[in-house]
């Protein structure tokens, strides 16, 4: 088959179809396996462990084929997985050098076609895969229409009537066209409809049946995936759950990170209850060991502000790192709309008071202005000098309009470097804004299935509420559904780890190695 413009970036039904599943989904595959085995010492997250056992071929195929389909499940039944036709960025080497060979393909075969006589090899090398995506598209029961695209079809037949200059090219592609109406989905007949009525020739004809071709795969990816979608979520956790397995017996080192995770939190947990830097802790003994569900409720806390760039997630939450990356970038974002809200709020006071329309104003300004924070290249403190001349300008405005005096030249310096302020971590209104919400999250995992508690935003965080109700739901919703895959083994390491044969005591704070570093950014 010729180089396509676009090509598929999701799931197919079939083995046969499957290749083209997994090559569009191998840099994600392999993304995935790389935070399985990949050394983590890099990244600060570097857990004691027996010298590493080399593995067999056969065991490491068997470990990618179940994380791969590990990955599938877990995006059926968690996301809202569509194939999509993607060709990648424009200006892409890889991009400009397949448009490149695309073009040389078919300029090549339509000269081959203007000969006398015409030279038909590649053109019927494209009929013979076409029928072959056709005949992909047919229910295993649908035998006459097997039969007679074979019969039409019939490469023996159609070399020999190349071979006798007797071949009817524009036929087969009506046949063809035809059929791909019979079996293409009704959201696809007016593209049909184009080819059935195109008066282009016949090269221009058969990359525009390529084209249409592709997007009919993509509706029988997606077809099979809603089929699949309903069948998985009544199993999918034990499911996930058996894979996963299969990965751990493959590869025993696959919850290395997870164990450093879960130790990590235990650790601090018992430094808070035992700080040992406090004289007169002396002689009391061990601290109460905290519970298995309160060990979760802190490592999932830390995701709020882990280091994603630096620290690796845990191999049980690598199918998810993503989504809470995004969950991340959305809260720092808005916890940073708060703060400038707060501020204006604190600095100008009475005039401003219970101007809804203003404020709703200034956050919708203050939330555009900083989009893309979490790239590297953001710089936050000149954005936030933007941020402080817009407020002012829009303040100006909404006084004017009350008939209250326009902000001084003074007071609009004094305003805009107090926003640009929140920019240094040890600014008071961001640790406020930080502790509430990291307050907000906690009640939350202390109690997921109250639905409640979502509601129930401290009045700092008021005029993010929205916002942080909907990021409250998302987060949740991960950490039930990952405690219910991974619940297990969870329970396995803290066991372990409190009950073992050297259970973890709190160290000094000079002397503790953080497993994994988290930032606080």
């Amino acid at each position: 088959m010729p180089l396509n413009n676009e090509q598929p970036t999701s799931t197919s039904r079939s083995e046969d179809q499957g290749s083209d599943v997994e090559s569009s989904l191998a840099s994600d595959l392999d993304c995935s396996r790389d935070s399985f085995n990949s050394d983590s010492s890099s990244k600060h997250c570097t857990p004691s462990s027996s010298p590493p056992r080399i593995l067999p071929r056969d065991e490491v195929m068997e470990a990618g084929r179940d994380l791969f389909n590990l990955k599938l499940v877990h995006e059926i039944v968690v996301g809202d997985v569509r194939a999509e036709l993607s060709q990648g960025p424009q200006n892409s080497l890889w991009n400009i050098v397949r448009q490149n060979l695309y073009k040389a393909f078919w300029d090549k075969l339509e000269t081959e076609l203007n000969e006398d006589p015409p030279e038909y090899q590649h053109a019927i090398k494209l009929v013979e895969d076409i029928r072959e995506i056709l005949l992909l598209f047919l229910n295993p029961g649908a035998n006459r229409m097997r039969t007679q695209i074979m019969e039409v079809l019939d490469m023996d037949l159609i070399r020999q009537q190349a071979e006798n200059d007797a071949l009817d090219i524009q036929g087969l592609a009506s046949y063809i066209i035809s059929t791909m109406g019979k079996l293409c989905a009704p959201m696809r007949d007016e593209e049909i409809r184009k080819l059935r009525e195109s008066t282009d020739n016949i090269v221009t004809l058969l990359k525009e049946i390529f084209r249409v071709l592709d997007l009919m795969k993509l509706d029988n990816v997606n077809s099979t995936i809603e089929i699949l979608r309903p069948l998985l979520q009544r199993n999918r956790v034990e499911y996930q759950r058996q894979l996963f397995q299969s990965i751990l017996d493959d590869l025993p080192t696959a919850l290395n990170r997870t164990t450093a995770w879960i130790q990590s939190a235990l650790e601090e947990l018992l430094l808070a209850s035992f700080p040992p830097e406090k004289p007169d802790n002396a002689g009391k003994g061990q601290p109460p060991l905290p519970g298995p569900v309160q060990i979760l409720n802190a490592a999932c806390l830390r995701f709020l502000t882990w280091d994603f760039s630096k620290t690796l997630v845990p191999e049980t939450w690598v199918m998810d790192e993503y989504r809470l990356e995004e969950i991340q970038r959305q809260l720092r974002q808005w916890e940073t709309v708060n703060e400038v809200l707060l501020i204006v709020h604190s600095k100008i006071g009475g005039p401003i008071q219970g101007a809804s329309s203003l404020s709703d104003r200034l956050k919708r300004m203050i939330s555009v202005l900083l989009e893309g924070m979490h790239k590297p290249d953001f710089n936050l403190e000149e954005t936030l000098e933007g941020v402080g001349a817009q407020v002012c300008s829009e303040l100006n405005k909404s006084l004017t309009e009350r008939s209250c005096p326009a902000l001084t030249p003074d007071q609009q310096a004094t305003l805009t470097g107090q926003i640009c302020s929140i920019s240094q971590k040890e600014n008071p209104i961001r640790t406020l804004v930080e502790d509430r919400v990291q307050q907000y999250f906690m009640l939350l995992l202390s109690d997921p299935k109250n639905q409640t508690k979502l509601e129930e935003v401290s009045a700092s965080l008021t005029a993010i509420k929205p916002e942080l109700v909907a990021i409250g739901k998302t987060f949740i919703s991960l950490i039930n559904y990952n405690r219910a895959v991974y619940g297990p083994f969870y329970m396995d390491i803290i066991r372990k780890l409190l009950f073992g044969s050297s259970p973890p005591t709190p160290i000094p704070h000079q002397q503790q190695a953080p497993n994994c570093h988290v930032s606080h950014e």
